[in-house]
């Protein structure tokens, strides 16, 4: 199956899987991956850091990586490059094969981490206010996924549950459909094509 495909559905916060990073640093509670069993294309998590660690490293990976709570990270690569992500909502992407380790500016942060295999797919990544109707349209090679940031969300028609914040929806690729979401708060919105040929 062509993992664009997957089912419609909204994934509520409380059903995210929690594990222990493998170095014991910190924790990640997984959103969603894509296939479900076997080598990922397409994941999505919430990285929960409690101390200065070093990142792993995802040969053939992108990421993007956005601060959810939390003073601030500092990210310093191998080849002497320092970022240093600050609340609200700042971001950077980054390759997976970077040698990178992270420091917290004042405690423990919450970062939202996308990542994808770049020889199977693209992703763009929005961070968006929610102010009324939003629409999404999904294709047969454009798929969507929105994180509910902030505030409440419902789809129109009740195609799918409501959102509440810290939720996510994944909107399969099929044929063209149109969906609109209501509501107030802000979002992280992003759309997956295949890779470019």
């Amino acid at each position: 199956m062509d993992i664009l495909t997957a089912p419609c559905r909204v994934i509520p916060a409380a059903l995210y899987h929690r594990e222990r990073w493998r170095n014991g640093l910190g924790w990640t509670r997984e959103i969603l991956r894509l296939p479900e069993s076997g080598d990922w294309q397409l994941r999505l998590s919430i990285a929960e850091i409690e101390q200065d660690a070093a990142f792993s490293a995802f040969p053939g990976v992108e990421r993007e990586l956005v601060l959810l709570q939390g003073e601030g990270l500092r990210l310093r690569f191998a080849d002497g490059r320092c970022e240093t992500l600050l609340p609200p909502y700042q971001r950077l992407r980054f390759a997976g094969e970077e040698e990178i380790s992270g420091e917290l500016v004042d405690g423990v942060t919450q970062d939202f981490n996308l990542m994808w295999r770049r020889d199977a797919l693209q992703a763009e990544l929005l961070h968006r206010p929610l102010v009324g109707s939003m629409l999404f349209f999904t294709e047969p090679q454009a798929a969507w996924t929105i994180h509910l940031l902030a505030g409440q969300a419902e789809f129109e028609g009740g195609v799918l549950p409501p959102m509440s914040a810290g939720d996510t929806a994944w909107l399969g690729a099929g044929a063209r459909q149109r969906f609109a979401l209501n509501g107030g708060g802000e979002l992280l919105a992003i759309r997956v094509t295949p890779a470019a040929a």
